[in-house]
Protein backbone atom coordinates (compact mmCIF):
# COMPACT_ATOMS: atom_id res chain seq x y z
CA UNK A 1 0.00 0.00 0.00
CA UNK A 2 2.90 2.34 0.78
CA UNK A 3 4.25 2.00 -2.77
CA UNK A 4 0.84 2.71 -4.27
CA UNK A 5 0.58 5.94 -2.29
CA UNK A 6 4.15 6.87 -3.26
CA UNK A 7 3.35 6.23 -6.94
CA UNK A 8 0.21 8.37 -6.69
CA UNK A 9 2.20 11.19 -5.08
CA UNK A 10 4.82 11.00 -7.83
CA UNK A 11 2.06 11.20 -10.44
CA UNK A 12 0.75 14.36 -8.76
CA UNK A 13 4.25 15.88 -8.78
CA UNK A 14 4.64 15.17 -12.51
CA UNK A 15 1.19 16.55 -13.35
CA UNK A 16 1.88 19.65 -11.28
CA UNK A 17 5.23 20.10 -12.99
CA UNK A 18 3.55 20.20 -16.39
CA UNK A 19 1.08 22.83 -15.20
CA UNK A 20 3.82 24.86 -13.54
CA UNK A 21 6.31 24.73 -16.40
CA UNK A 22 3.99 25.14 -19.39
CA UNK A 23 0.48 26.30 -18.49
CA UNK A 24 -0.29 27.61 -21.98
CA UNK A 25 0.86 24.38 -23.60
CA UNK A 26 -1.30 22.43 -21.17
CA UNK A 27 -4.32 24.58 -22.03
CA UNK A 28 -3.73 24.05 -25.75
CA UNK A 29 -3.44 20.29 -25.21
CA UNK A 30 -6.72 20.20 -23.27
CA UNK A 31 -8.47 22.25 -25.99
CA UNK A 32 -7.32 19.75 -28.60
CA UNK A 33 -8.33 16.79 -26.40
CA UNK A 34 -11.84 18.23 -26.10
CA UNK A 35 -12.18 17.98 -29.87
CA UNK A 36 -11.44 14.25 -29.88
CA UNK A 37 -14.24 11.69 -29.77
CA UNK A 38 -14.73 9.76 -26.53
CA UNK A 39 -13.68 6.51 -28.21
CA UNK A 40 -10.28 7.96 -29.10
CA UNK A 41 -9.73 9.22 -25.56
CA UNK A 42 -10.73 5.83 -24.13
CA UNK A 43 -8.33 4.03 -26.48
CA UNK A 44 -5.54 6.42 -25.54
CA UNK A 45 -6.29 5.88 -21.84
CA UNK A 46 -6.33 2.10 -22.28
CA UNK A 47 -3.03 2.22 -24.17
CA UNK A 48 -1.47 4.40 -21.51
CA UNK A 49 -2.61 2.05 -18.73
CA UNK A 50 -1.35 -1.00 -20.61
CA UNK A 51 2.02 0.64 -21.23
CA UNK A 52 2.27 1.60 -17.56
CA UNK A 53 1.47 -1.94 -16.42
CA UNK A 54 4.01 -3.47 -18.80
CA UNK A 55 6.70 -1.02 -17.67
CA UNK A 56 5.81 -1.66 -14.04
CA UNK A 57 6.23 -5.41 -14.54
CA UNK A 58 9.48 -4.87 -16.45
CA UNK A 59 11.09 -2.63 -13.83
CA UNK A 60 9.67 -4.35 -10.78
Amino acid sequence: MHRLVAAFCLMLVLEGLLLFAAPEGWRAMVREALKLPSRTLRLFGAGTMATGLVLLQFFH
